[in-house]
């Protein structure tokens, strides 16, 4: 019985542990190989009552990313530096409560091995910001790839 509740509770919380903005491998991995070329995915998901209007995403140092999937109904900006390396990108779309969208992009892996922190900024049609970078760990974390 006891262990009964405690499988029942555990999967009551995935939902919710699992509701937050992530970047995970194509597969849903949070490791990857150095200087693979790997495609990842943006997961980002609606958790207000009201729309998520822009997604950006700022790319890790010693990440190159390399090319995008097309998002039906998302313009994206892209920021670069001056070697020419994209350092952030910026979706523009509508993604309704209830909700998510999947960003898709390959990038090259850097050449030593490491943890990456993806920080993402999920921004709503009230101008609000939920920042997933990690400034509240418990409430706002940012998604860690370990490069091996």
């Amino acid at each position: 019985m006891f262990k009964s509740l405690m499988l029942t509770a555990v999967l009551a919380a995935l939902p919710l542990a699992a509701a937050h903005a992530t970047v995970r491998t194509e597969a849903g991995l949070t490791s990857s190989e150095i200087g693979k070329n790997e495609t990842y995915r943006l997961n980002v998901p609606t958790e207000k009552e009201i729309s998520t209007t822009e997604v950006r995403l700022v790319v890790p140092a010693g990440m190159t990313i390399t090319r995008f999937q097309t998002m039906p109904g998302f313009t994206r900006t892209l920021t670069k530096n001056a070697a020419g390396l994209v350092t952030e990108v910026i979706w523009k779309g509508r993604i309704a409560p209830m909700e998510y969208a999947r960003f898709m992009f390959t990038a090259r892996n850097p050449e030593t091995a490491g943890v990456v922190s993806w920080k993402v900024y999920q921004k709503y049609s009230d101008g609000s910001v939920v920042a997933w970078d990690n400034s509240d760990p418990e409430q706002t974390p940012d998604s860690k790839i370990t490069i091996k």
